[in-house]
């Protein structure tokens, strides 16, 4: 009997000691939330955005039902082409919007399935000296489709109406001549047979903020983030208002425009394929696999070079 008092005077003994521990632990953890409370609510503080990187987003999608959805998609854009490249269509897709707002993600998610000898991506740097002095469309229709073509220009002419105008790089008088003659070059562009869709990809000034900091812990994105990025942080407004006024002067029935919100990256790129799927009346036109016949064996008086005469790469994985 004794033997087992004891044996309950230790257990409670134990059971004291963790209750204890587990006392100080609790006590510790609350003084420490308590702690975070305190020092977050201080208005001068921050906002902390490397726990998050820029591909994961902040978007509420599964990965799972994101990919199965993106394939399909993307098995429909092979579909479209085959249909572009049957019937001799050509389409022009012009993606604006302001800096790390998405649009070179969806690029990429709607050309990697598609055969690039049909799909062409235009992405044109600062003119040179010799084309600042062409009409300012010129250097623009040298890369505008043939027949069977889809070309998908990231930033396009509307760089005059955006950051050209935001950030003093032409003339009033050029931009407001390129407002008056935008509507009519898209006028000509559409009745010569070109489908042209126009894409603005909306983002958030807390999103954008978000990217462009992970942008700078990110080594394989940081060349991303060019001076004139940076610049057009302090000039969100002035930026706003030349889209409104693009907007307004461009919006034309021929060739409206259409707002992608892109806060969500995956929904942005989900929703602009399907809507690209939409705008463009294709018929499934994949042709039938073709039959693989038996390989034919090799001549008999072959004979195969030495192996140690090739440089081989190095099996590193």
């Amino acid at each position: 009997m004794g033997k087992h008092n004891g044996k309950a005077e230790t257990g409670a003994n134990r059971l004291l000691d963790l209750n204890q521990k587990q006392g100080k632990k609790s006590a510790k953890k609350k003084s420490k939330t308590k702690k975070l409370k305190k020092e977050g609510s201080k208005p001068s503080e921050p906002p902390v955005f490397h726990y998050l990187s820029e591909a994961e987003g902040s978007s509420k999608l599964t990965s799972k039902f994101y990919e199965k959805e993106l394939a399909r998609l993307q098995v429909e854009l092979v579909k479209m082409q085959y249909w572009v490249k049957h019937t001799g269509t050509r389409i022009v897709i012009l993606f604006e919007g302001r800096d790390a707002a998405g649009k070179g993600g969806t690029i990429k998610r709607i050309t990697e399935p598609l055969n690039p000898r049909g799909c062409r991506v235009v992405a044109l740097g600062t003119p040179s000296d010799r084309e600042k002095t062409e009409w300012y469309f010129q250097r623009y229709v040298a890369h505008l489709p043939a027949a069977g073509e889809i070309v998908c220009f990231d930033r396009s002419w509307y760089n005059r109406a955006g950051v050209e105008h935001v950030m003093g790089f032409c003339t009033d008088e050029q931009y407001d001549e390129f407002m008056h003659t935008c509507p009519e070059f898209e006028r000509m562009l559409v009745r010569s047979g070109i489908i042209l869709l126009k894409y603005w990809f909306s983002v958030s000034d807390e999103e954008q903020e978000r990217r462009f900091q992970s942008r700078l812990t990110d080594p394989a994105r940081r060349w991303k983030l060019s001076p004139m990025d940076l610049e057009s942080r302090d000039r969100w407004v002035e930026y706003s208002q030349a889209k409104d006024a693009m907007f307004t002067h461009t919006n034309i029935p021929e060739a409206p425009w259409f707002t992608v919100e892109a806060d969500d990256k995956k929904r942005a790129r989900l929703n602009c394929i399907s809507h690209i799927l939409s705008k463009i009346d294709y018929v499934d036109m994949t042709p039938e696999p073709l039959e693989l016949t038996p390989r034919k064996t090799a001549p008999g008086d072959y004979v195969r070079s030495p192996i140690n005469e090739q440089f081989f790469v190095p099996q590193r994985y």
